[in-house]
């Protein structure tokens, strides 16, 4: 008879990919709880295997409403990395910046950001919010970026999800 197997939905930390788990027999996991899927057997106490890497679309609908959540975990839990993002994007045209690609930050508050970090370099996210008023909510924007990223696969410029 045929039995389905329980399955948990991960999104790495680095590069942002979505994968299809599955875990260990009565081991509880709850959405944003963080697993370690690596090779080394002793590290990995939730997971028995990873089933196969997913897209955005193979997700439940309970994972996508949760995904903006856990993304944001992963933004405050890594904020030097993001930080590190504003203090060196670069302009990808003469004419369009890599900070536009956030939704939410349009030329104005791009310019302000640069200007201001011409002064020095951001030191976190607090940081980015008082010394550029008009960037306000600065991990909600990047969050957004990157779930954009995850739902459109072919998106031209990716700046946080791998291919």
């Amino acid at each position: 008879m045929y039995k389905r197997e329980p399955v948990a939905y991960a999104i790495g930390e680095d590069q942002f990919k979505l994968f299809e788990l599955v875990p260990k027999e009565n081991v509880p996991l709850a959405p944003g709880d963080k697993v370690y899927i690596g090779k080394d057997l002793e590290l990995r106490q939730e997971i028995l295997h990873v089933k196969k890497r997913i897209s955005y679309n193979e997700l439940t609908n309970a994972a996508q409403s949760e995904l903006p959540f856990v993304i944001l975990q992963v933004i405050k839990a890594h904020e030097e990395r993001f930080v590190r993002f504003f203090n060196e994007s670069q302009p990808i045209t003469s004419r369009f910046h890599m900070l536009e690609l956030l939704p939410g930050l349009g030329k104005k508050t791009m310019w302000a950001i640069v200007e201001e970090r011409k002064k020095g370099p951001f030191r976190d996210v607090a940081d980015i919010t008082t010394r550029v008023p008009l960037a306000h909510q600065i991990e909600k924007h990047v969050a957004q970026r990157i779930e954009e990223e995850l739902k459109n696969p072919d998106e031209k410029y990716r700046i946080f999800v791998a291919r």
